[in-house]
């Protein structure tokens, strides 16, 4: 399988396996493949193709997912799309309350 790999062992993505239900959902959203079923559980098979988009954390239900959305390559397109010279972003996804949290730093998200 192709895939793009960003920085080498940065990525902040997190999967706590005693919180997975292998509902799969992060496996469907995840844009670059990151995540896979593994029997009874979800597990993590190319960290480094993760650009931290946040999506899979966002509809993980049990909060078996943790990443810090908006630090990686995805806000650097998308900043760059919007012609924000922030080279990160400083926002966080609460896995409680599934929010974002940023910060007031000029190019936050």
């Amino acid at each position: 399988m192709f895939g793009l790999n960003y920085l080498r062992d940065v990525v902040t993505l997190e999967l706590d396996q005693s919180k997975c239900n292998a509902c799969g959902i992060c496996i469907k959203v995840c844009p670059h493949a990151v995540l896979a079923r593994d029997g009874s559980s979800v597990r993590i098979v190319q960290r480094d193709a993760c650009m931290e988009c946040g999506a899979c954390a966002r509809n993980c239900e049990p909060g078996a997912i943790g990443v810090q959305a908006g630090v990686g390559c995805a806000a650097a397109v998308i900043n760059a799309a919007l012609g924000i010279q922030a080279s990160a972003c400083c926002c966080s996804i609460d896995q409680e309350s599934k929010s974002d949290s940023c910060g007031s730093s000029p190019g936050c998200c």
